[in-house]
């Protein structure tokens, strides 16, 4: 397993870090996601190294920005 943490920005309440968390989690081969919302971090565990496309139009699809990625 690989875990991989993003910055995700605009995240500011819980229905925000739900909405990425189950775009990212819709990934085939996602696991599990785990987002700190206060620090804006998203921690992805997957099977393997995700494509960083593939997890910013997830992150885009919910409505946010993936930061330095």
């Amino acid at each position: 397993m690989i875990t991989t943490t993003y910055q995700v920005q605009g995240m500011t309440c819980g229905h925000c870090a739900t909405s990425v968390s189950t775009e990212i989690g819709a990934i085939e081969g996602v696991s599990d996601v785990q987002v700190e919302l206060a620090a804006g971090r998203v921690t992805v565990t997957s099977e393997a190294l995700l494509d960083t496309d593939t997890v910013r139009a997830a992150v885009d699809e919910a409505g946010y920005d993936l930061v330095g990625a």
